[in-house]
């Protein structure tokens, strides 16, 4: 399961709730009796957070400390410059922590996940994604910062305190008001779509997704399957991609490749496969490697079979170009030439150093 920005967001609010507090008990009773009442919520919030989810809520000890020292330096030196700036100083931190998650391999949101989410398993590849979606989130906790900076030098008080407090809702409102319909329109588009699993390098399978999720830059590794035909003279059955293939289109690659889908076993996935594009059905195969394959678009966990049944092969489908044996010298001899897929180079190492070919 993947940290998405609805969960991120319930993890940090509850931070800025002595802040909110404070805004509006300064309006109704002044700055001296709101400080209180804000430090008496936040002692209640975690207290409570501490009952009921058996932690304790470091955001609010941290919010309500700061709230005590730039309030009593604020009261102290009769200047509330010092208090208008203390959310301003909170979001700093925020922008930091969110700034290092979404643009640096320390992602210390997805380290936060993993303590609060126990129980949920999440890989390098759900840390990825998780990076992506605080990049806009970064945007808006930097954009609200100077917002809030600016009106405490030059607005009034009813303009910071609308900027501090109101503005911030209004803004997450709208938030999670696009993120809600942006997530309808995706459920909507996922729907209609083939639904793979998501695995560890393990082959656990920990998730799934739509098919295009997975060729969007996200790299959550999926399995899938790959079959090489290999006839009594050792020579190997190539298919060639067509032009119009975004990814390695012309090229020369392994027979048979697919992807399993959810609730799909190996052997189905490789029967279905096989028949759907080269004509091939009712074959033994054996499993001769699994390993991670990684390119710009994906992450997969490749299993590679081998069969020697070639009986009725032939050409099933429009993402099969051409279909052709080749021996091992005529491979070799033509790497330079750049004809085939990176994919089928390391598998025709592996299947050379197999001693199959």
């Amino acid at each position: 399961m993947e940290m998405n920005r609805t969960q991120l967001l319930r993890k940090l609010l509850p931070g800025f709730i002595p802040l909110f507090v404070f805004i509006a008990a300064d309006e109704i009773w002044g700055t001296k009796v709101g400080l209180f009442v804000a430090i008496g919520i936040g002692i209640l919030e975690m207290i409570w957070i501490a009952i009921k989810e058996k932690r304790f809520e470091k955001f609010v000890l941290f919010d309500t400390v700061l709230l005590v020292i730039l309030g009593a330096v604020s009261i102290l030196l009769d200047n509330d410059i010092f208090f208008k700036l203390k959310p301003g100083l909170v979001e700093i931190i925020l922008v930091v922590i969110v700034g290092i998650s979404a643009f640096s391999k320390v992602n210390i949101i997805g380290l936060m996940g993993q303590r609060y989410l126990k129980g949920t398993e999440i890989t390098e590849a759900h840390l990825a994604q998780m990076r992506r979606t605080m990049k806009p989130l970064f945007y808006i906790f930097t954009a609200h910062t100077l917002l809030v900076f600016y009106s405490a030098f030059y607005l009034s008080s009813e303009a910071w305190a609308f900027i501090s407090g109101g503005l911030f809702y209004i803004i997450f409102g709208l938030y999670f008001l696009f993120e809600m319909l942006r997530q309808r329109r995706m459920k909507k588009a996922w729907s209609k779509e083939e639904w793979v699993p998501l695995v560890d390098e393990q082959g656990k399978v920990v998730g799934q997704a739509p098919r295009s999720h997975v060729h969007n830059g996200s790299k959550l590794l999926h399995p899938v399957v790959h079959l090489h035909v290999i006839n009594g003279n050792g020579e190997i059955l190539l298919q060639k991609r067509p032009l119009n293939k975004l990814i390695q289109p012309g090229k020369w690659d392994t027979a048979v490749g697919g992807h399993i889908s959810t609730g799909e076993t190996l052997e189905q996935a490789l029967q279905k496969e096989a028949a759907e594009e080269i004509g091939l059905r009712q074959f033994s195969a054996k499993l001769q490697q699994v390993y991670k394959w990684e390119s710009e678009v994906e992450a997969e966990l490749v299993y590679m079979f081998t069969t020697s049944n070639t009986h009725e092969i032939a050409i099933q489908s429009d993402e099969v170009e051409e279909l052709r044996y080749w021996s091992a010298k005529e491979i070799t001899s033509k790497v330079q030439d750049k004809l085939f897929t990176p994919n089928f180079l390391i598998e025709f190492k592996l299947l050379k150093d197999l001693k199959l070919i």
